[in-house]
């Protein structure tokens, strides 16, 4: 008698998945020390095409921001979601970063059948879904959506140094620079800091220890 032969769902490629709209998600903000997770989802339109579309960090903020303007214009549809510095210290980083993208898929305005997302970790989604490690340099839907997730974090980080200049939230972006920690040293944390990351934690520590 023949072996039966199973499959799994997370063995699924996308040769298998149905052909019709593809989304690509990526994140930006996993790493800095303040402010929430930004995620974004975009699906292209391949009648419009749009030129130049590369990993966001490979390329200039003017570069980000001139087709931050052209995705909006250009793709079938886009979705920018976030996850609060209150829910990355309740829920941890990667599963803030999780969800997301689960709300940025969730806010297309067009269901894909099939969506793919940068890195190695799948958000819970309701369609078929293929995690591309370096996506963002692979797949230009995730391309897309790694400049809208990084140009729309980068634009809140700017208005956040209005509000708390001391802490040069403009130029480091949250992340733990020599500068920022000189600032979080010397003025303790803002509301934005995330309390669950190392640096902020032992800031706070140590204001407490000093009152």
């Amino acid at each position: 008698m023949p072996c039966a032969h199973f499959w799994r769902p997370e063995q699924m490629s996308l040769d298998w998945f149905k052909p019709g709209l593809l989304a690509g998600v990526d994140e930006a903000g996993r790493g800095p020390l303040a402010g929430p997770v930004v995620a974004a989802a975009v699906i292209l339109d391949d009648a419009r095409p749009i030129a130049g579309l590369a990993d966001s960090k490979a390329l200039s903020v003017a570069r980000r921001e001139r087709l931050y303007d052209d995705i909006c214009a250009h793709a079938l549809c886009v979705s920018i979601a976030q996850a609060s510095v209150h829910e990355i210290d309740e829920l941890n980083i990667l599963q803030a970063t999780l969800l997301a993208m689960r709300r940025a898929v969730a806010g297309l305005r067009l269901k894909p059948a099939r969506v793919q997302v940068d890195g190695n970790r799948l958000p819970v989604l309701d369609v078929p879904a293929e995690a591309i490690v370096r996506g963002d340099a692979r797949v230009a839907a995730i391309s897309a959506a790694s400049i809208l997730a990084k140009v729309t974090r980068d634009r809140w980080c700017r208005q956040l140094h209005d509000q708390y200049p001391h802490y040069g939230f403009a130029s480091h972006k949250g992340y733990g620079t020599a500068e920022h920690l000189a600032a979080l040293a010397r003025h303790g944390a803002c509301p934005e800091h995330r309390r669950s990351f190392a640096p902020v934690a032992r800031t706070l520590q140590q204001a407490s220890l000093c009152a």
